[in-house]
């Protein structure tokens, strides 16, 4: 949690904030495996359990819309991609509906949800 905080630290003192409401993972380390989430994926931790130690329940690597099924309540959406890809979430399916925010490389949310129904993965 150290290295995250003192990255987000860095990351506002510089203004590079990408996203509202999004928080930095250690920059540095975005092009290898991240809080158990591998380069290249977008991933999905256990509701309520922050980063349920380094294990993810999703794990997406391929662009384009990726169908939630029973997510409700407060889960980490940790965007470990690479190229500038971002993240999207939608409250329809196949990425339809309302798509919020471009989650960057290198950013987490902790988000509910209950509302959501993809998560959209989008190319630079």
């Amino acid at each position: 949690m150290r290295k995250i905080t003192k990255a987000v630290a860095l990351t506002l003192a510089a203004g590079a904030l990408a996203t509202a409401g999004a928080t930095t993972a250690s920059a540095a380390q975005i092009a290898g495996t991240v809080r158990g989430c591998p380069s290249g994926a977008v991933c999905v931790y256990p509701q309520n359990a922050g980063w349920n130690n380094d294990r993810p329940s999703l794990v997406f690597y391929s662009y384009g819309a990726h169908n939630l099924s029973n997510q409700v309540g407060q889960h980490y959406v940790f965007n470990n991609q690479t190229g500038g890809a971002t993240a999207r979430t939608c409250t329809g399916y196949n990425g339809t509906g309302d798509c919020q925010g471009y989650l960057g490389a290198g950013y987490y949310i902790d988000k509910d949800l209950t509302p959501i129904n993809s998560i959209l993965l989008v190319k630079p």
